[in-house]
């Protein structure tokens, strides 16, 4: 048979080339296909029950992270700096097209000289045993690391001479109803007279209503960090603070002072990232 084709006539390219009305069904099943799997995923985020406890929104692990921060106030003790104010951070990603946010509150403790390590092991050791926290060097410094249950890390890191600051973080959630600290500030304490006490030494008109951070205490007892942020300036000097204190200060380094009082403990910080007057009682 002659191998001449015929003129206007396309030879095939073999027995098993597929017609092109075939190749565009296929990709359009393959788009639909795509389509209904990102539906089906994006409806599971938004419907559907949590299947891992990662999924548990801020609202739901915030009362686990309040009662986490309690259990730091009171295994760190007279070592207690500050309640530092709750932070909740939006951004992070759950999934592509879900957003979440983490939930962290943390507790500001102070060592004395030279007793760095053996102010995180004691810390340790007081912490709930089904935590299994433990204290390890780094090369950026001494870690505190404890799990409070419920995918809730506890971590604790220096935070300038002496300081630690200890963490309670969810990591990344879905946002949910959002957090709400419990209740627990009650009646005043000791710690509004104690802030108003330093501001007024220093010169500084009294806040109506300083910044309110509080924790209950296993005990029952509730922790309280009262906190001005108003420009101290040159008005931020340890002299005139000096004497409220009842004993040596707790802390003096270059840019921090602390000192007890009768019932509170008060914290100048004067660093440049976070400058601040606080006064604490711990589970009172």
């Amino acid at each position: 048979m002659s191998g001449a084709v015929q003129t206007g006539y396309a030879p095939p390219t073999g027995p098993d080339a597929p017609v092109p009305s075939r190749r565009r069904w296929l990709l359009a099943a393959t788009v639909a296909w795509a389509l209904l799997l990102a539906l089906l995923a994006w409806t599971s985020v938004r419907d559907d029950p949590p299947t891992v406890r990662e999924q548990r929104t801020l609202s739901e692990a915030g009362p686990l992270v309040d009662r986490a921060v309690g259990e730091l106030v009171a295994a760190a003790g007279g070592a207690v700096l500050e309640l530092t104010p709750t932070q909740v951070e939006r951004g992070c990603r759950l999934t592509p097209l879900a957003e979440g946010a983490t939930l962290s509150r943390s507790v500001a403790v102070a060592a004395a000289e030279g007793g760095e390590r053996q102010l995180l092991d004691g810390l340790a050791d007081r912490l709930p045993e089904d935590w299994r926290a433990g204290v390890r060097t780094t090369p950026d410094g001494l870690r505190l690391r404890a799990d409070a249950g419920e995918f809730v890390a506890v971590t604790g890191r220096p935070a300038g001479e002496r300081r630690f600051r200890l963490t309670v973080d969810t990591g990344c959630r879905p946002i949910g109803a959002g957090y709400r600290q419990a209740d627990d500030a009650a009646t005043a304490g000791a710690e509004v007279a104690a802030l108003a006490d330093a501001l007024r030494v220093l010169g500084v008109p009294a806040e109506t209503e300083p910044e309110l951070v509080t924790a209950r205490c296993p005990d029952g007892g509730v922790a309280r960090t009262v906190r001005s942020d108003t420009d101290l300036g040159l008005k931020a000097q340890v002299a005139p603070l000096a004497p409220l204190a009842t004993g040596g200060p707790v802390l003096e380094t270059a840019e921090a002072y602390a000192y007890r009082t009768d019932r509170a403990t008060v914290l100048l910080d004067t660093s440049a990232d976070d400058p601040h007057l606080a006064a604490t009682t711990v589970c009172s």
